[in-house]
């Protein structure tokens, strides 16, 4: 009596599961880099500039609003004690970078002394915010 084999199988490769495994890495590896990627600083209304780049995540915000308000990563500040608490930022990481953001009806005074108090603190990378002019084609 013969026994009958059937016939070899050959070995298939499913690419459907692979497909909806590298579909849900995609998505979990997009969702962590923007949770990854944080503003400190209010929303104000930044004056445009030609050579403007998106903020760092790193650093300080110090923020002045248009009423004169001041706020340190979107906390409530008086001038009086910015400098202590740059200083104390500062003894965490000597390489912070201080991103100054006045809303474009702040004078210019003002955003002077904020600066002059930020470099009295011993703060030696001051940034400021501005938001990006649309770029036109020239031909």
């Amino acid at each position: 009596m013969r026994i009958r084999r059937g016939g070899l199988k050959k070995a298939r490769i499913e690419i459907i599961p692979m497909i909806d495994t590298i579909f849900f890495l995609l998505v979990f590896f997009m969702i962590s880099t923007l949770s990854m990627a944080h503003y400190r600083g209010l929303s104000v209304s930044l004056p445009k500039a030609a050579s403007g780049q998106q903020p760092p995540a790193e650093g300080v915000s110090i923020t002045i609003t248009r009423d004169g308000g001041l706020f340190l990563n979107k906390e409530p500040i008086e001038k009086q004690k910015l400098v202590h608490f740059l200083r104390l930022q500062l003894q965490q990481n000597p390489e912070l970078l201080v991103i100054l953001n006045a809303d474009h009806g702040v004078s210019h005074g003002e955003v002077i002394e904020v600066m002059d108090q930020a470099r009295q603190a011993g703060v030696a990378r001051l940034s400021i915010a501005v938001e990006p002019k649309e770029k036109r084609h020239e031909r």
